[in-house]
């Protein structure tokens, strides 16, 4: 298939990719183009803030978590007319310090797509060629096609800039200026989601039009249409409507990979939304998936709902699946303290949440070592972790689905608490194939009780 696109890299965190991107983004709209956007890596806040511009909502590629599928998961996705797709920390950044598996180049050169390098430029003016220049160089193919500096001083910076570049051939598609971007709000783990807050995402939408103004979409059009073709890859053909799924979607959580509700919709999911902060119960369901996000900053909200709380629990009980990503998790427990406050949750499983203040973030791999709503006893485990809580004052007697080799889990190297047909974790997880359809034969079995 012929997909114009073009990977949106970085030399480091913090030089302005998501801005870029969405500025991208914002003047390919304004040209007529319609977008599909992708964020490289496990993120799910930043691919809120390209929904927010594009009017599409964002995919994720990840080579950890997708492995072979990342082709397939992307060509089945990209319906626009170019696909932008955000990168993740510094452009060559993978898994090991010894390899890119899992980084934006991987990214790139898996999809065969060329790349643009994001410099940030307040701090130097003919060094940002020297930095180009390696950048190109450091892989044979490095796809890099292009160069946009953000944060520069002036015209005469811009220029000083431009003209330590021409010499390597390598295209200036933009020079932003600083001061044209404006901080967003953030909190412990980074932005505030656009999709929580009417304001972010108007904001992003702001940023985005005035960098817009000093990008040449144009030239960006060029490199989106020199993208090689991919093969084909269409989605299996979705099974007819065998159970229905309630996913929580709210402020407290909001989490979710869009490709995994699509692969839940695909086994036979009829998917409906609810609230755990404002409705009083689940709506009428076989199953319940509850992915992560902020339940510790709504945890008061959450603690006076408690019909929603009651509800969760004897749904549990009666032995309908649960599925909880680590938000969820945090939520299923007996409480959750934030700070000197002490906020009351479901109580499925028997421990505290206590927020810690140290980020814990890794991909993780393991075994699992029980059947679970999600992954068969034996199965390979591979997901990421991303909180900055942990959970304490854990049962010895408590059983774990999951041992892993990589990453921290719950405790000791162990995750995934089974409680009746529930499994709560702090893995987050790619459900497409056949997670997706264990999740959705569990639900259709309780169904027909």
């Amino acid at each position: 298939m012929q997909i114009p696109r073009v990977v949106v890299a970085g030399t480091a965190s913090g030089v302005g990719k998501t801005s870029v991107t969405c500025a991208i983004i914002h003047g390919l709209r304004r040209r007529g183009y319609s977008v599909q956007p992708f964020k490289a890596g496990p993120d799910y806040i930043d691919p809120s803030f390209l929904s927010a511009v594009s009017g599409n909502a964002s995919g994720n590629l990840d080579a950890w978590l997708m492995g072979e599928s990342l082709v397939e998961n992307f060509v089945g996705n990209s319906t626009s007319d170019i696909s932008v797709i955000e990168g993740v920390m510094g452009y060559y950044d993978g898994f090991s310090g010894g390899s890119d598996f899992a980084s934006t180049f991987d990214v790139a050169t898996r999809l065969e797509s060329p790349s643009i390098l994001v410099i940030d430029a307040s701090k130097a003016a003919r060094s940002v060629a020297a930095v180009a220049y390696g950048f190109a160089g450091f892989s044979r193919n490095s796809r890099i096609g292009g160069v946009i500096l953000n944060r520069v001083g002036s015209k005469k910076h811009e220029s000083m800039c431009r003209e330590a570049l021409e010499p390597l051939g390598i295209p200036l598609l933009g020079a932003i200026p600083r001061g044209e971007s404006q901080p967003l709000a953030s909190r412990h783990l980074g932005l505030v989601p656009a999709s929580e807050r009417r304001e972010q995402a108007d904001s992003i939408r702001e940023v985005a039009g005035r960098f817009s103004e000093y990008i040449d979409i144009e030239g960006i059009v060029s490199i989106c249409e020199s993208a090689k073709p991919l093969g084909d890859a269409s989605p299996p053909a979705a099974l007819p409507k065998r159970a229905v799924l309630a996913v929580a979607l709210d402020s407290s959580f909001n989490f979710y990979y869009r490709e995994n509700l699509d692969a839940l919709r695909r086994q036979g999911a009829d998917i409906t939304f609810f609230s755990p902060l404002s409705d009083e119960r689940p709506p009428r369901c076989d199953g319940l998936y509850i992915g992560g996000g902020f339940p510790e900053v709504m945890g008061p909200q959450l603690a006076e709902n408690r019909s929603m709380a009651e509800s969760v629990k004897g749904l549990a009980q009666d032995g309908a699946p649960v599925y909880a990503e680590c938000g969820g998790l945090m939520y299923l427990t007996d409480s959750i303290r934030y700070g000197e406050r002490r906020h009351g949750m479901v109580g499925l499983v028997p421990a505290e949440t206590e927020m810690t203040g140290r980020m814990t973030l890794n991909y993780t791999e393991g075994e699992a070592v029980l059947d679970s709503v999600v992954a068969g006893r034996g199965s390979a485990v591979r997901a990421h972790e991303f909180h900055y809580s942990r959970i304490r004052s854990v049962p010895v007697d408590t059983r774990f689905a999951y041992r892993l080799s990589t990453g921290q889990g719950i405790a000791d190297g162990r995750d995934g608490v089974v409680v009746y047909n529930t499994l709560a974790s702090y893995c987050h997880m790619y459900l497409a194939g056949g997670r997706a359809k264990r999740l959705v034969d569990a639900c259709a079995v309780y169904s027909r009780r």
